[in-house]
């Protein structure tokens, strides 16, 4: 019996070709929408975490001020750092794995008549540490080149690619202001930061040389922590902000005059914010589903009553009402699963063009796709049940005198 309803539902479905494809649209755009929509939320999420993760492990940014953004600083007045801080943070708490001071500053960089606005962070070894870099060739820093400020430099990615394309680097020099200084190493890349940054566009030189050379001070813009594994970073940032009160003479119900930033905190915020908008898209897209399945309901009303012939002979015959139910039920499933097939062919290709040209990691989420046809094949039911009860209850002789 349900194979001989599966090939009634076929026969009239192939019917009408052109009225069934454009029953089925609305299922295919909902489908489709909602898989897309998820699966990109999917991959943003995942490129933010990602893109946190990369500044560091366990990280930590101490900055002076209280603005978190970019930039960081705070305000005028507001007093900086010294390379005393770092030291007694890390020679005072024991659960930080290295403390690295760093200043930034904005230089044109020139190399064989080439040059580059790139940004200087001027650090310690512990800088390649706690943002997780790896070199990709050369070498860090020497002890003594750090102590004594030395003219040396660690490049990263994009910096070779702009000023030494095909061309010989560790050794080379490179002109930062009135500064030249020897290239040593080349950073591996890390590609787009999580605010949008490239990260590999940079030069590292020995924070000495930058505060003695371009900076003309002892400040220090900022700190990079990074927190030993295995270790809650909240009791960790209590001991930070009670220590550094202690340093900067801070009274009690002073306010403090720095912010104490955690990534990991950063990439919830972020992942949980872009998850919330997924799902409010999804659950706009979701409305054309509905609206599918109305249309799936008027197409069935439609060919219940240019069928009622056919319905009052089967009835005739002998056929039972549920016999009838079952097969234009069938057919409005039929219907719907199909539009939930096709949807979830085009929401593949729709995902996959739009995570390449949205540079966003493609993840195939089956769940999603399984909830969707299951969906589908929901709103064919639901919708369908009225059509096909109204044709099981027709009375065989008014079918059968219908014109």
């Amino acid at each position: 019996m349900l194979i001989n309803a599966l090939l009634l539902a076929e026969r009239a479905i192939r019917r009408n070709l052109m009225r069934s494809f454009l029953t089925v649209l609305g299922i295919v755009i909902g489908v489709a929408a909602v898989i897309t929509m998820v699966t990109l939320g999917d991959g943003a999420t995942r490129m933010v975490a990602s893109q946190i993760a990369s500044l560091g492990s366990n990280l930590l940014l101490l900055r002076p001020g209280q603005m978190l953004g970019p930039g960081g600083g705070g305000g005028a007045g507001v007093p900086r750092f010294r390379l005393s801080d770092a030291d007694a943070l890390q020679n005072q708490i024991a659960s930080l794995r290295v403390v690295a001071p760093v200043v930034n500053s904005r230089a044109t960089l020139v190399a064989g008549g080439q040059n580059w606005s790139s940004t200087i962070n001027g650090s310690t070894n512990d800088y390649f540490s706690a943002g997780n870099w790896t070199l990709a060739e050369g070498r860090l820093f020497e002890p003594d080149e750090e102590m004594a400020g030395r003219s040396v430099c660690v490049i990263g990615h994009t910096i070779r690619q702009q000023l030494f394309a095909n061309q010989q680097v560790l050794g080379a020099e490179l002109r930062v202001k009135n500064i030249a200084c020897e290239i040593i190493g080349v950073l591996a890349s890390k590609g787009q930061g999580a605010m949008g940054q490239d990260q590999d566009d940079m030069v590292v030189m020995p924070i000495r040389t930058v505060q003695r050379r371009l900076t003309g001070n002892q400040d220090v813009g900022s700190l990079m922590l990074s927190v030993r594994d295995g270790i809650a970073a909240e009791p960790v940032m209590e001991q930070i902000k009670r220590l550094m009160r202690e340093r900067r003479k801070l009274a009690d119900g002073e306010e403090d005059n720095f912010s104490i930033m955690d990534t990991k905190q950063i990439a919830e915020t972020l992942t949980g914010t872009i998850r919330t908008m997924t799902g409010l898209l999804g659950a706009v897209a979701a409305v054309s589903l509905l609206v599918g399945g109305i249309g799936i309901m008027n197409i069935m009303l439609v060919s219940v009553t240019e069928r009622t012939r056919e319905i009052g002979i089967r009835l005739a015959i002998g056929a039972l009402e549920h016999e009838v139910l079952l097969q234009f039920l069938i057919e409005s499933v039929v219907l719907s699963a199909l539009g939930g097939l096709i949807g979830i062919l085009l929401a593949f290709i729709a995902c996959l063009g739009l995570s390449a040209l949205m540079h966003l990691p493609f993840t195939y989420n089956p769940g999603i796709n399984l909830l969707a046809f299951i969906f589908s094949g929901a709103i064919g039911i639901v919708f369908g049940y009225f059509p096909a009860r109204r044709a099981a209850r027709l009375d065989p002789i008014q079918a059968l005198r219908y014109e």
